[in-house]
């Protein structure tokens, strides 16, 4: 009878509880946001990642009734921000506009990552993805992928690819192609995408594995010369190059992608809002515009989607960065 009492009285103390509790996670649910939302960038301003967290974050704020504003955080392969982001409050007024370097390379070049990429983000979606254009100088004797692949072969070791950097994005990618084609094409490091471009037009390297929109004029122009893009399809303003696939490579892919995070933690209802918000967005004609300027495509999807696509980007380019031998740099 006592052990009766005793279960009652603890059943209408935690039915009082949750009568009082489940008000206050409704409403704080609800009402978000409440005060400015913030989106980290772990980049400086001016490059993709800024560009697409100040169209993402213009679109967001009249829909969230709050302002969104861009947060540059930049430093050590954006290595700073992205820590940063992934140890705020999980309350959905810190987010992080991440991309393929911080949450796919960066976890299996640096041994003492101070964030784990999987753990410590919950995805919210994927903003964009961007495929690049292989383009070669015009001295180069091979006008399609198959030429070169035979020019690397007969000369092994002499041909020369510039990229923005050891275990950038452009880097490992080439890395990849040199793998699928089985060919030994030498690299060269830059300190960003304009200096191996620019080396590439002075004829001091023979390849560039670059963004889309800094390479089109020159392609246009037939200052360089476009032998494939990576992606799945062609990309439109570029419809005369053709793709990996179509060039004897079926199964190259490498896309440059850059997608909105929260940190670990924070409430699925609030993940939701904004995934679905900026599955809105994303379907605007002006926005698939403007992503269309960039040499990128909207993105999308689930938050469950975009986790499982970082994984496996994850796997890919660790494959890639292990078969390679690429060795951390000192920051």
């Amino acid at each position: 009878m006592t052990r009766r009492i005793s279960d009652c009285l603890i059943v209408i103390s935690l039915s009082f509880a949750l009568a009082f509790l489940l008000p206050t996670i409704a409403s704080g649910a609800g009402t978000y946001p409440a005060k400015p939302v913030r989106i980290i960038v772990p980049f400086p301003s001016g490059g993709p990642v800024d560009t697409l967290s100040r169209i993402v974050g213009q679109q967001l704020s009249p829909v969230l009734g709050q302002p969104v504003i861009t947060d540059n955080r930049s430093g050590a392969n954006g290595i700073i921000g992205t820590d940063l982001a992934g140890k705020a409050a999980p309350d959905g007024y810190t987010l992080l506009m991440g991309n393929l370097g911080p949450l796919a390379i960066n976890v299996n070049l640096y041994q003492k990552l101070p964030y784990d990429p999987v753990e410590n983000f919950a995805p919210v979606a994927m903003v964009a993805v961007a495929p690049q254009i292989l383009v070669a100088h015009p001295s180069l004797p091979a006008r399609s992928v198959q030429e070169l692949v035979l020019l690397a072969k007969a000369r092994p070791g002499q041909l020369v690819y510039g990229s923005p950097g050891t275990g950038s994005g452009a880097h490992l990618s080439m890395e990849l192609f040199k793998t699928m084609a089985n060919v030994n094409i030498l690299h060269i490091p830059y300190k960003g995408a304009t200096p191996a471009l620019v080396e590439l037009l002075g004829g001091q390297t023979s390849l560039v594995l670059s963004s889309i929109v800094p390479a089109q004029p020159f392609v246009k122009t037939e200052k360089l010369r476009g032998l494939a893009v990576t992606g799945r399809t062609r990309t439109p303003a570029l419809s005369g190059v053709p793709t990996m696939a179509e060039s004897g490579l079926p199964d190259f892919e490498a896309m440059a992608w850059f997608g909105l995070l929260a940190p670990a933690g924070t409430p699925q209802p609030i993940v939701l809002k904004l995934n679905s918000e900026i599955s809105r967005i994303l379907q605007k004609p002006e926005i698939r515009n403007q992503l269309a300027g960039f040499g990128s495509e909207p993105g999308g999807g689930a938050p469950d989607e975009f986790a499982a696509f970082i994984k496996t980007e994850i796997r890919k380019w660790g494959k890639v960065i292990k078969d390679a031998g690429i060795k951390e740099e000192k920051q």
